[in-house]
């Protein structure tokens, strides 16, 4: 009778301690899961708080919205981005350094081809050659139907943005497109359509790929620029927007 009363005394006790390790390893693995959420939420507020251009909050390749077109922005293949930016020099090049015309261009191109093509079909006979292979090409109604809806979308964006601006519900929106107009009509004036498309478009393909790679360091300064920026508009607005009378009604009804 002792000895099973010592027996069932021992397995009690170690069924105790079983019992007090899983409490402990379930305090410390809950405490360790409280502590790597406390480290996921401070990692987070932390990025929250980095400022990015634009206020963005997705990378720079869906910024510029997917696809093949953000990945000859970005040079994600070099050869067809070079390819493509090569191309673009060659016609500028082309047409304003050497003042080739677009028409006359097109004509010569035809002119050449269609030469070439009714020469090599009817003289493949006495050099032995196979007759040319001319494609037949069609277009198909899907793409245009997408391109189209897709320029009707942002013309509309565009028209409702203008009025919403001409309408004086947001003086500094309204500020900021004049302002931006009239830089676009003095660059405009410095040079002819082409020129400022090319323009254009080597930003495109040079500006995105170096915010990207060196965004860390540009952000910061961005930064500090708007809280210039933002400390400037506010005088201007304390000394010149306060005292025009439209302005402040607007104000009045907002608040």
């Amino acid at each position: 009778m002792a000895e099973q009363s010592e027996d069932s005394g021992i397995t009690t006790e170690t069924l105790m301690e079983k019992i007090a390790e899983k409490i402990h390893g379930h305090d410390s693995s809950s405490s360790s899961d409280s502590d790597s959420d406390n480290e996921k939420s401070a990692a987070s507020s932390v990025k929250a708080k980095i400022y990015r251009i634009f206020g963005r909050e997705r990378p720079v390749h869906n910024v510029l919205g997917g696809g093949k077109p953000a990945d000859v922005f970005l040079w994600r293949n070099k050869k067809i981005s070079a390819g493509v930016l090569g191309t673009a020099t060659a016609v500028w090049v082309l047409f304003e350094l050497v003042e080739y015309h677009l028409l006359t261009l097109a004509c010569h191109i035809l002119i050449l081809s269609l030469a070439v093509l009714f020469l090599w079909s009817n003289v493949h006979t006495f050099i032995n050659k196979s007759p040319p292979r001319i494609p037949e090409f069609h277009f198909r109604e899907e793409p245009f139907l997408q391109v189209a809806s897709a320029l009707r979308m942002e013309i509309n964006w565009v028209f409702a943005t203008l009025r919403e601006i001409a309408s004086g519900r947001d003086l500094k929106k309204f500020l900021v497109v004049i302002a931006s107009l009239w830089v676009v009509s003095i660059v405009g004036s410095w040079c002819n359509f082409l020129t400022l498309f090319y323009i254009i478009f080597v930003v495109l393909h040079t500006v995105p790929v170096l915010y990207e790679k060196y965004e860390d360091k540009v952000d910061p300064f961005a930064e500090k620029a708007m809280i210039e920026i933002k400390k400037q508009y506010a005088v201007f607005d304390a000394r010149v927007l306060s005292k025009i009378p439209k302005a402040a009604a607007f104000k009045a009804k907002k608040v």
